[in-house]
């Protein structure tokens, strides 16, 4: 399902009604009240702003109709749980809650499954890191939230580092109009730094092969560990430019490989 279908969970996103404040809020009074239809009312003229905060999620790979369902419990949620008596506008007080549930929904079906024990623990760190910011006007340290939940220091981290979602080496970064620099891109190998692997596969030939500069950043690169940003800044180029003449250097030595 694309997200810029006219419709969309059967829902035909050309014919939603938009609902001016002042009428959104008397209708939330009314469904807080228990008077019926309201809420419906307010859910569709509501669901281009649950539309709008799931194009945020394109990039997941996620099936469309899923998300805006799952946005649209947020939006029930933020219907009940609105505070008219504040001075805010419905739509500010709604899209973080129906972010929240998204995400929710993004980490409950992650495919790499986190433990619910871990995954209390983040929350309550997360809480906590939250009241600790409120009160004192800065970001509370590691062994600060551990303390508040009289817990090892270690479970913390070890549960904060589990909510974090994984990220494709793959992805892409930076690009200047034309050369995409990936995560591996920018990733350091301290383990394999034995240049005897290059006379072990056969390519010795193909790096006397190549220019100066081609040898040069493939050394860096891949003998010595370093980053592409590491090697640009070695070299006086740019990150887009090693990319370039890394990849060229690398096509060009299949042929002698």
């Amino acid at each position: 399902m694309m997200f810029n279908k006219v419709e969309i969970c059967g829902v035909n996103t050309s014919k939603l009604p938009k609902l001016k404040e002042k009428e959104m809020k008397e209708l939330i009074f009314k469904s807080q009240n228990g008077e019926p239809g309201c809420r419906d009312k307010i859910i569709e003229g509501n669901l281009r702003l649950v539309l709008s905060v799931i194009k945020r999620f394109n990039s997941r790979g996620e099936n469309a109709d899923d998300l805006f369902q799952v946005g649209c419990i947020g939006l029930m949620k933020s219907i009940d749980n609105f505070n008219l008596s504040l001075d805010v506008r419905f739509s500010t007080y709604a899209v973080p809650m129906i972010i929240g549930e998204i995400r929710r929904y993004l980490r409950d079906n992650n495919s790499i499954r986190v433990s619910r024990s871990l995954r209390d623990i983040a929350y309550r760190a997360l809480q906590v890191r939250d009241r600790l910011t409120n009160e004192n006007n800065k970001e509370p340290t590691v062994a600060q939230i551990a303390k508040e939940l009289k817990l090892p220091r270690e479970d913390v981290v070890f549960a904060l580092d589990a909510l974090q979602e994984p990220v494709s080496l793959f992805q892409p970064i930076y690009h200047d109009g034309g050369d995409e620099v990936y995560v591996m891109d920018q990733i350091r190998d301290t383990k394999n730094l034995d240049n005897s692997w290059l006379e072990n596969i056969s390519i010795k030939e193909g790096m006397n092969k190549l220019k100066d500069r081609e040898r040069l950043i493939l050394n860096l690169r891949f003998f010595e560990g370093r980053t592409q940003m590491e090697v640009a800044d070695e070299i006086g180029i740019s990150q887009a430019q090693v990319s370039r003449v890394e990849k060229n250097a690398l096509k060009h030595m299949k042929k002698y490989v």
